[in-house]
Formats: C-alpha cells, sequence, structure tokens
C-alpha cells in the first residue's frame, strides 16, 4: 500500500477515535448516520458512493473525495466508472472542482498501484 494511502488511513482512524471517545452524543449519531446512509438499501452500496464522490467533489471536500475513493474501489468501480462519475462532478462544481480531480485522480491511481 502506498504511503499516502496509510498514512491518510492511519490519521483517520486515529482522529475518529478520539473524536468518539470524548462520548459527544451528536458526533456519535452523526457518524452512525453517515454510516447508516451508505448501507445497502434501495440503492446499492457502489451507487451511493460514487453519489458521495460527486457530493465530496462538488463541495471540495479532498478528505471525503479520498474516502470515496476506497469505498469505491472496494466496491469494484472500474477507473472508467471514477473518471465518468468525476466527469459529472467537475460539470456541476464548475473549473474551480479541477484541483481536486487533479488529486482524486492521483489518489485513484495510489488505490489501483496498491492492489497491483
Amino acid at each position: 500500500m502506498s504511503d499516502a494511502v496509510e498514512e491518510f488511513n492511519a490519521y483517520r482512524s486515529k482522529m475518529n477515535d478520539k473524536l468518539l471517545s470524548n462520548d459527544n452524543k451528536v458526533i456519535k449519531r452523526i457518524f452512525n448516520l453517515d454510516t447508516n446512509a451508505f448501507a445497502e438499501g434501495a440503492l446499492d452500496v457502489k451507487t451511493k458512493e460514487l453519489l458521495g464522490l460527486v457530493a465530496s467533489a462538488v463541495l471540495r471536500c479532498d478528505d471525503c473525495v479520498k474516502y470515496h475513493l476506497e469505498s469505491s474501489h472496494s466496491q469494484g468501480v472500474s477507473k472508467q466508472e471514477v473518471m465518468e462519475t468525476l466527469s459529472i462532478a467537475t460539470l456541476i462544481g464548475g473549473t474551480i472542482v479541477i484541483p481536486h480531480l487533479r488529486r482524486a485522480y492521483e489518489y485513484w491511481e495510489l488505490l489501483e498501484q496498491k492492489e497491483g
């Protein structure tokens, strides 16, 4: 696994643990809601992750983009599906999304390297 992917996951996990250990009911409920929202339902998990990727790119949240790229990758999403999804995000979000598009593409390449 690439160092950048490992570092992102280690930091995310460490900080999530710290946040949740403070026993704040609102934060715990938000985390729970997020988990449940992306569970299998009327929409499959793959579709939900791609929707999350679009929203994250349009909102310009690089950490969120990385999270949804990894989740999409684990769901078997192809590079072509990711690129089509990111093209929609760039269309909706406008040219301000392009720097995030670059970083998303770079992170997807790291995920592909990890598997290969």
